[in-house]
């Protein structure tokens, strides 16, 4: 299994997606935290992360992409030693790609702009208070 993007699980930590994201962000919490079962019986897997602690570190600062890294890592390893974790991992990482989160494309050229402009993704909630610029060649008007 290829690793889990370092940028999809920092998007993720950071509340990408909305509602939608984070269902996948306690979706992979939850699967993260079920027991660690290891091929060999051994259910002491002290020597190998279960993620827990990555996942926690990843969602106080989900800006860190070492932290991000350090999860996807812990995923890979995990995935490698407990085939039950491995199909979960297979079946949240194809629900949560669908979400792409982190990818936002934004471009602007050509002309000069008399409107706000603004670039992002998932925005809501916005209100532009300020009156429109007047066209071009018009004084402006005095109060």
């Amino acid at each position: 299994m290829e690793p889990i993007s370092v940028a999809l699980l920092a998007a993720l930590a950071g509340g990408a997606g909305g509602e939608v994201g984070r269902e996948a962000w306690g979706g992979l919490s939850a699967l993260v935290r079920r027991r660690f079962r290891r091929p060999d019986g051994n259910e002491d897997a002290s020597a190998v992360s279960s993620g827990e602690a990555e996942l926690a570190r990843l969602a106080d600062a989900p800006d860190d992409t070492t932290r991000a890294q350090a999860l996807s890592t812990a995923l890979a390893v995990r995935a490698a030693l407990d085939a039950e974790f491995h199909a979960g991992l297979r079946q949240w990482r194809e629900s949560a790609e669908r979400l792409d989160a982190g990818t936002v494309h934004n471009s602007i050229s050509g002309g000069t702009f008399s409107a706000p402009v603004i670039q992002g993704r998932d925005f809501s909630g916005l209100t532009f208070t300020a009156p429109p610029a007047p066209p071009a060649g018009e004084p402006d008007e005095q109060v």
